[in-house]
């Protein structure tokens, strides 16, 4: 059984394009769909092209670079599994492959969560816009990975920018 933080993982037998995704991060590979059409590279999966509406895909993959394009450092557990890795930074990810095919308008960036070598969520102070990053995947079980991030030793583009901290409540 695929499990996550504890919970069970379920993506129903007719939802095919997930479950090759997960698949493909359990090869160690993280992948978006390509459409057989238009080539349009797309994130999240989905069953047709955005684009072209091709049902028609195949699965690319990219090198797993890129910066933290957004983020937000989530408080309180939403599902109970999380109730022991609260505060943990969730990000928006603008990979690599964008930059190197660049759309006006557009832009490739999957959400993931940035943990540390050892797979814990990362220290939210140590997280900023900016800031590049390299995939790494969970294991989940059945075969299936789920691609998260870890910041990456390369510097960043340009200047980053950090979610200010509250500081002491005024007296």
């Amino acid at each position: 059984m695929a499990e996550y933080l504890g919970a069970q993982v379920i993506v129903p037998p007719n939802d095919p394009a997930h479950r090759e995704y997960l698949e493909e991060a359990a090869h160690g590979r993280l992948s978006v769909q390509r459409c057989g059409n238009c080539r349009h590279l797309r994130y999240p999966v989905r069953t047709a092209c955005p684009e072209c509406r091709s049902f028609e895909y195949e699965w690319q993959p990219l090198t797993g670079k890129g910066t933290v394009y957004s983020y937000y450092v989530v408080p309180h557990p939403i599902n109970p599994a999380f109730r022991e890795v609260v505060p943990y930074v969730v990000a928006l990810i603008e990979l690599d492959e964008a930059r190197d095919t660049p759309q006006p308008g557009r832009a490739l960036r999957v959400v993931a969560n940035i943990v540390r070598e050892d797979g814990q969520s990362e220290n939210a102070d140590r997280v900023a816009i900016g800031q590049r990053v390299d995939v790494t995947f969970v294991h989940l079980g059945d075969g299936w990975a789920l691609p998260q991030f870890r910041l990456s030793d390369e510097s960043p583009e340009h200047e980053t920018w950090q979610i200010p901290t509250r500081g002491p409540a005024p007296a």
